[in-house]
C-alpha cells in the first residue's frame, strides 16, 4: 500500500498525486489510514505501540519540515509486511543535526528533540538531496 503526495512524480510512479499534508496531524492521519488499510486488506499485523512510534516519527518529520525546511513539499507512506516507510520532502538543503540539549551556559535549550526521536524510533533513516533543491527524509519504522 502506497500513498503518495507531492508535486513531482518519481520516474516510474503511476499513482495519482495529491497535495502533501500541511499539518503534522494530517500526516499522522495519512499514516494511520495507510496502515489500517494494509492491515485490513492483507492481515498485516501491527502492534499498537509500534503504530504509535510510527505516528510520532511522522509528526516529528512533518514538524521539522514546517519549522526548519520551509514547508512540506512531498509526502509518501509505504506499508510493507512488518514496516511502514514515511517520506517527507521539504525546501531546505540543510541536513538535520543533533544539538546538545544544554547550551554553553548550562541552560536547557527549547526544542531540538525531534531528530533524536526519529533516529531512535526508526529502524532506518535516510536523507537525500533533491535534484531541484530541498531534501527527502525517509524513516522506516517496524510495525511489530
Amino acid at each position: 500500500m502506497r500513498e503518495t503526495y507531492g508535486n513531482r512524480a518519481p520516474a516510474g510512479l503511476k499513482e495519482a498525486r495529491r497535495t502533501p499534508p500541511c499539518r503534522p496531524a494530517d500526516a499522522r492521519r495519512a499514516v494511520r489510514q495507510a496502515v489500517a488499510e494494509r492491515r485490513d486488506a492483507r492481515a498485516v499485523p501491527c502492534d499498537d505501540t509500534a503504530l504509535e512510534d510510527a505516528l510520532l516519527v511522522t509528526s516529528e518529520l512533518a514538524t521539522n519540515a514546517i519549522l526548519h525546511g520551509g514547508g512540506i513539499t512531498g509526502f509518501d507512506v509505504d506499508v510493507d509486511p512488518g514496516t511502514v516507510s514515511v517520506t517527507v520532502c521539504d525546501r531546505s538543503d540543510d541536513v538535520p543535526v543533533v544539538h546538545d540539549p544544554v547550551d554553553e551556559s548550562g541552560r536547557s535549550r527549547l526544542g531540538g528533540r525531534g531528530w533524536p526521536i526519529v533516529c531512535r524510533l526508526a529502524r532506518d533513516v535516510s536523507v537525500a538531496g533533491l535534484p531541484r533543491g530541498g531534501k527527502r527524509i525517509t524513516a522506516v519504522v517496524s510495525l511489530g
